[in-house]
């Protein structure tokens, strides 16, 4: 399970500190709700999920009403903290597998976020979905209810594949889900896993053409990364199964960007892929570009302007510090001005749009010979950085982390 960052304690009441609210009225808010509920864990998986046997079938049944008392406890904080009263610009229910609980529990949260705070006219308001969780009636109920769009866990098209990740879905199910949806009215977003064990560059290829012939509206592709204490880092430890190297993960990114685009797909982050500008995923975005959000659930995690709190983990810690009316909140860190900068030049460097040439050396980073460097060794794009901006190139998005080093120096 991963590991939070260290902080300092964060108070029963909740109360953010001053510098939460200062310009709060140019950043947007989001909504993410954190649903830890999952049949069976994946071996590869670091997120807070349990499953029905780790924690009983009660705090499913009673997750809905805790988490819309923590949605009326986060009300009061932030009136109470002096923060701007804002809607909703996205809403995003991830997990674990949000739709293992009832449709009409992810209804009454959404309801509840909506007449608590309000939600903007043109929001993204998205659930992750497990193929074999979704049907027809629950995504129409759904849609009924102001869902926008559904994200299917596809991972993998080959079954070997999904073996080594203990994925329990069938394959063929992901094709179903994602029709389902259509039918519903929702966009769809697909999202893959490379890099897996065993995983071969045909393997990979497979899997990116059977996730094109969906004709899904986005796809995300990420590279596996063994998270330490999870089960498959205790294989590769041992010597089970032995990972790709980092010559195969490289050609296996550029097979998605080549495939993709020829499908009519544009990268607008490094792992993410959209049809259109409309149907790139708004509240990633808002994390990308350091927005607000409040994160709603067990081990969820908040941002509000450089305040960054988290969530007690387990169901049952959570449910008792709501019921008693004390925040969920474990730790947070307030982060100041020049880690924000340094933040903001690792999230957006990752963007398609890049980062501004002229912000970025007025916070002292990016020298002219680290910028001569990194167009000379094809990192970032040299006519762009005439124009004003770093953008990173096709190899530069597969060594973005050693960009934003140079960068920040």
């Amino acid at each position: 399970m991963a590991q939070f960052p260290k902080g300092e304690t964060a108070p029963q009441d909740g109360l953010l500190p001053a510098q939460a609210k200062l310009n709060a009225e140019l950043r947007t808010f989001h909504a993410y709700i954190h649903v830890p509920f999952c049949k069976a864990r994946c071996g590869y998986c670091d997120f807070n999920t349990y499953t029905a046997q780790e924690i009983g079938s009660s705090s499913q049944h009673t997750f809905a009403k805790d988490l819309i008392t923590e949605i009326d406890f986060s009300k009061q904080v932030l009136e109470n903290s002096g923060v701007p009263q804002r809607s909703f610009s996205t809403v995003f229910f991830g997990g674990g597998t949000p739709t293992l609980l009832p449709a009409e529990d992810l209804i009454s949260m959404l309801q509840k976020i909506r007449d608590s705070f309000g939600i903007e006219a043109e929001a993204d308001i998205t659930t992750e979905a497990n193929p074999d969780a979704v049907d027809v009636d629950y995504l129409f109920k759904l849609k009924a209810a102001g869902f926008t769009r559904a994200s299917i866990g596809m991972q993998s098209a080959v079954p070997k594949v999904l073996a080594v990740l203990e994925r329990t879905h069938n394959p063929e199910n992901v094709a179903i889900a994602v029709r389902a949806a259509k039918n519903a009215g929702l966009a769809t977003s697909v999202d893959l896993i490379y890099g897996t064990p065993t995983e071969t560059i045909d393997d990979w290829v497979e899997t990116l053409q059977q996730a094109i012939s969906l004709d899904t509206d986005h796809i995300s592709a990420y590279s596996l990364i063994v998270e330490p204490g999870t089960k498959l880092a205790r294989q590769v430890k041992v010597g089970e199964v032995e990972m790709p190297d980092d010559d195969i993960h490289a050609e296996m990114y550029e097979a998605a960007d080549e495939l993709l685009t020829k499908a009519g797909f544009t990268n607008y982050e490094v792992s993410n892929w959209s049809k259109s500008v409309e149907t790139r995923s708004k509240h990633n975005l808002a994390y990308w570009k350091s927005m607000d959000w409040w994160g709603y659930g067990p081990g969820a995690h908040s941002h509000i302007g450089g305040v960054r709190w988290w969530n007690v983990k387990n169901p049952a810690a959570y449910t008792d510090r709501i019921t008693a009316s004390q925040s969920p909140a474990l730790e947070r860190e307030l982060i100041d001005q020049e880690n924000q900068n340094i933040e903001r030049v690792m999230l957006e460097t990752r963007l398609a749009e890049g980062i501004d040439l002229a912000w970025l050396k007025s916070k002292g980073f990016g020298s002219q010979e680290v910028i001569s460097n990194l167009i000379a060794e094809q990192l970032i794009d040299g006519p762009a950085v005439f124009s004003g901006t770093i953008r990173l190139t096709t190899k530069g998005r597969l060594l973005a982390d050693f960009v934003v080093r140079n960068l920040i120096g």
